[in-house]
Formats: structure tokens, C-alpha cells, sequence
């Protein structure tokens, strides 16, 4: 099968690999037809990681079932799915308990399998396979693992109705928070340094959005919340410019409010000084939050399918750009680049 492989200096080279057989009776091989880029890959993208090198990158996607293992009759050849990649070990005390998000072996198996998205084809278990309405396209079901990840964020955060909510970060994990909190009833502001993330944030119902780096989000959200700063606040930026985010997400928040750490950290210890004293004094919740798993009884990817597909969702309003697998390199550059290009979601289609 065609696949694009990362290289030890960190951009990709396609080529013809083997392509991945059934593990098990219970397994199922799908046929990639969209694959995204999100936050977490462009913080790989141009790092010399040897680690990684001739690895298949990729952990959202959507396609078509080309196989199954003898003890799945519930799906066959031809049904379109979209693949959750959140995937433990499924022995260790979390996975026991469906918060196999926190795995301490997630990412080991996760990417022997599932999160391999940059290629023709995928394997995984049954129950990380959802059915496709025929409704919702392949690059509509690539968001769902974003969407997956604001859902979780949500439920952490404890959202009611007429929170008065910000979030730091517009892009499409700040979109799709912020969806996810219009569509719970929240009041939301937004900021974003780049205009045009911004222009859609409004379009997506934001009440109030601020470039921050031309107005002041804390003194627009005191503004915004009668002075007493918003119920919680998503982080939503992540990567290298966490030593700024978070320190601006802990100054918006209200007393006794809370911070969801939604965005990702780079490797290795991050120092971030934070007002510790103002912070326990204020009894400020900090709330970290890692990928999606269940809430509840229910499956936050199933759920966010099911919210997609009855139309509580614009996941089409996000995709920007298409590149096909030939040109991932150049797609990886729009994505990057988004402050010039206006990227949103990049779609790699396979």
C-alpha cells in the first residue's frame, strides 16, 4: 500500500509498504479515504525525532471496511466508518474502567494499529469502528476525533446552561468548543491572533471574539461576565505558545471557576510560572484534559457522531483545504502556516 513515512528530520516520503493484516477475529481493516492534520502533528512536523522516523503518522480518519476477522457480523466490506484511535492496552486499571484515554501504554499500541492514518489502509478492534450515516461525508467524520477531544473537555469542565465561557485559541479545537458550549446553552468569547479564525468563530455563534494580540481578552471578558470573569475557560492553543496561553487562561477565569487544559504540551518539562498564590486563593480548578473515552455508559466519539449527524454540529464550515497523499508535505506547510493561508482543517485525501 501507498503511505507517507515520516523521515528522522521530521516532514514525510511516500512509499509502497506492506499493508497491515487482521490481529484477531474481532478485528476489522478499513480502506483510508480522509485523514487529517491537527495540533498534536504539526507539533512533530519539521522536529528531528529519530524515534519516529519511517513511522506512519496520523490519528484522524475516516473510510470504507475492506475486511473482517470471522467473529464481526456487524459490519462488511464496503460499509463507510469513521476510526476512533484513542486505543490502551484494554488490561491495565484505566482500560478496565473505559478511561483508557490515560493508558500508561496508549500510545505504544495506539500507533502499532489504529493511529496510522497517512496510509492506504487501517486495522483496529471492531469497537473502534463507527458506521457512517450516509449523509455525513469522509472529511466530515475526519472532525469527529477533534470534536471528540472539546466533548471530553466539556464533560471535565462540568458546562451548564448560560456558563459564561472563554476560550483562548480559535482553531479547530477552539471551534469546536466553542460549538459544543453553544450548543449547551453557554455564553461564549473567543480570541485568536489571527482575523480570519476569528471571522468563523463568530460565524459559529461566538458572542464575542478579540484578536489578543491587538485588544485585551482579560479586560473584554471582565467586560463580558459583569465583572467577575468567565465560569471556565478552554485553553484550546496548546504547543509552544503555552507558556503565554495558560497563564492568560488562569487571569480570565472568576473565582472559584475553573481552567481546562484542552491544548497539548510539548515532550518534556514546560516551565510555566503562574500566580500560585492568587490561584489557591481563589480556589481556581486547573483541569487537565487528555484526548476522549467514555462519559458515563456512552462512547464521546459515538456521541459526537450522533450529534454530527443530526446536525448540532458544522463540521463542513471548518474544512479549508484538500491535498492528496502525493502532496503532504505541502499540505503540512498550509496547515503550519495558517496566519497567511487562513487554514482551518487540512484534509489529506487518500
Amino acid at each position: 500500500m501507498k503511505a507517507a513515512l515520516k523521515t528522522a528530520e521530521g516532514d514525510f516520503q511516500v512509499e509502497q509498504v506492506e499493508a497491515p493484516d487482521l490481529k484477531g477475529p474481532h478485528w476489522v481493516k478499513a480502506r483510508v479515504r480522509v485523514a487529517g492534520i491537527c495540533g498534536t502533528d504539526l507539533r512533530h512536523w519539521k522536529q528531528h525525532e529519530p524515534e519516529l522516523a519511517y513511522h506512519i503518522m496520523g490519528h484522524e480518519l475516516a473510510g470504507e471496511v475492506v475486511e473482517v476477522g470471522p467473529a464481526v457480523d456487524d459490519l462488511k466490506p464496503g460499509d463507510r466508518v469513521v476510526i476512533e484511535t484513542v486505543l490502551g492496552d484494554g488490561e491495565c486499571d484505566w482500560c478496565r474502567i473505559q478511561r483508557y484515554n490515560i493508558c500508561p501504554h496508549l500510545y505504544e499500541v495506539r500507533t502499532k494499529s489504529v493511529s496510522r492514518a497517512y496510509a492506504e489502509h487501517v486495522v483496529g478492534p471492531r469497537n473502534k469502528f463507527y458506521r457512517l450515516p450516509d449523509h455525513v461525508s469522509f472529511e466530515e467524520a475526519a472532525l469527529i476525533d477533534t470534536f471528540s477531544v472539546c466533548l471530553h473537555a466539556q464533560h471535565l469542565g462540568g458546562l451548564g446552561i448560560n456558563d459564561k465561557v472563554a476560550i483562548v485559541g480559535a482553531g479547530p479545537i477552539g471551534r469546536g468548543q466553542l460549538m459544543l458550549a453553544k450548543a449547551g446553552g453557554a455564553d461564549v468569547i473567543i480570541c485568536d491572533p489571527v482575523d480570519s479564525a476569528l471571522e468563523l468563530a463568530r460565524a459559529l455563534g461566538a458572542d464575542r471574539v478579540v484578536n489578543n494580540e491587538a485588544g485585551d481578552m482579560a479586560e473584554a471578558v471582565l467586560a463580558f461576565t459583569n465583572e467577575r470573569g468567565a465560569d471556565i475557560v478552554f485553553e484550546c492553543a496548546g504547543g509552544p505558545s503555552m507558556p503565554q496561553t495558560l497563564p492568560l487562561a488562569t487571569r480570565l477565569v472568576r473565582r472559584g471557576g475553573k481552567v481546562v487544559i484542552v491544548g497539548g504540551f510539548d515532550k518534556g518539562e514546560t516551565s510555566i510560572p503562574l500566580e500560585w498564590q492568587r490561584i489557591q486563593m481563589s480556589e481556581i480548578q486547573m483541569i487537565p484534559s487528555a484526548s476522549f473515552a467514555f462519559h458515563d455508559i456512552y462512547p464521546e466519539q459515538g456521541m459526537v457522531l450522533e450529534l454530527l449527524a443530526k446536525g448540532k454540529l458544522d463540521a463542513k464550515s471548518l474544512i479549508t483545504d484538500r491535498f492528496p497523499l502525493d502532496r503532504i508535505n505541502e499540505a503540512f506547510e498550509v496547515a503550519q502556516d495558517k496566519q497567511k493561508t487562513g487554514a482551518v482543517f487540512v484534509a489529506i485525501e487518500i
